[in-house]
């Protein structure tokens, strides 16, 4: 048995497309061709890859080159004054898009201006306080 495994293209995070919701009675069945993301619920067109276990456990793995040069930090590690850009937003689809009304979405950059009493970022020309719950399901890459 051939199982599919996808790879989210936000997160990273490799899936089989089996443990899905959208193979779990989504209402919209063999029409829609996106798949969402256990992990961080962003939705993506499938490309899936071939692969089985045996080979899975022989392939090269991820290159190992790139690692050293990402620096991927949750909001509550960032300094006062350093700018990030945005690369996933927790695992609850409302907070995504609650927070995605005020601009903060993956993608954007933001820059940190305070961390007490409450984690306050500046996403374009809008100011944000957030709680450290929040802020700790941000996921940055620090870029100056």
């Amino acid at each position: 048995m051939v199982i599919q495994y996808l790879t989210c293209p936000l997160c990273g995070f490799e899936f089989d497309k089996g443990d899905t919701l959208c193979s779990h009675g989504c209402p919209l069945g063999a029409m829609c061709k996106l798949m969402r993301c256990p992990s961080c619920s962003y939705e993506f067109p499938e490309t899936p890859t071939k692969v089985t276990w045996l080979s899975r456990l022989f392939s090269k793995g991820p290159d190992k080159t790139l690692a050293p040069t990402m620096s991927v930090l949750s909001l509550k590690d960032l300094t006062k004054g350093q700018r990030a850009e945005v690369q996933c937003i927790g695992r609850q689809d409302n907070r995504s898009n609650n927070l995605a009304v005020f601009g903060l979405v993956p993608g954007s950059e933001v820059t940190l201006i305070q961390q007490t009493p409450a984690c306050v970022v500046r996403v374009g020309e809008t100011e944000l306080a957030l709680d450290d719950e929040i802020a700790r399901e941000i996921l940055l890459e620090v870029t100056g």
